[in-house]
């Protein structure tokens, strides 16, 4: 899937628990045919949904869906969003596909921004090669 600067290309469901967890993969496999990997036992996502989409009950997940927007600057992004009068509700941290952060926009709602590329300007691919 190429990922597009400053779309959204990306969703992810909270789940309250590990029951709930595996209840929402069986539930979108059985109606949509979606199919997931799992990234430990607490978070799983497709590429079969259209949209990227994941399944989260790690501890503090927020009990709404988050839309995820990726970004090649992530470093310059989050700045821009502090700038703006964004609040940044966890700074960046890696995870197994890249790096991200989360904010919460004037409105209250609550976004992530992520990126593939390593840190530092010019980055370089984290999935790549």
């Amino acid at each position: 899937m190429a990922h597009i600067p400053n779309h959204i290309d990306y969703i992810e469901f909270p789940a309250p628990d590990a029951a709930a967890h595996g209840a929402s993969k069986a539930f979108y496999e059985q109606i949509f045919g979606w199919k997931y990997q799992d990234w430990g036992s607490d978070y799983s996502d497709t590429q079969g949904s259209g949209l990227g989409s994941g399944i989260s009950s790690q501890p503090g997940t927020r009990p709404l869906p988050l839309a995820v927007i990726y970004t090649d600057r992530l470093e310059g992004t989050m700045a821009k969003v502090e700038a703006s009068g964004g609040e940044i509700t966890q700074p960046i941290f890696s995870f197994p596909g890249g790096r991200r952060f989360h904010f919460r926009d004037p409105a209250g709602n609550e976004l992530a921004v992520w990126s593939d590329q390593q840190a530092g300007a010019g980055g370089g691919c984290l999935l790549c090669g």
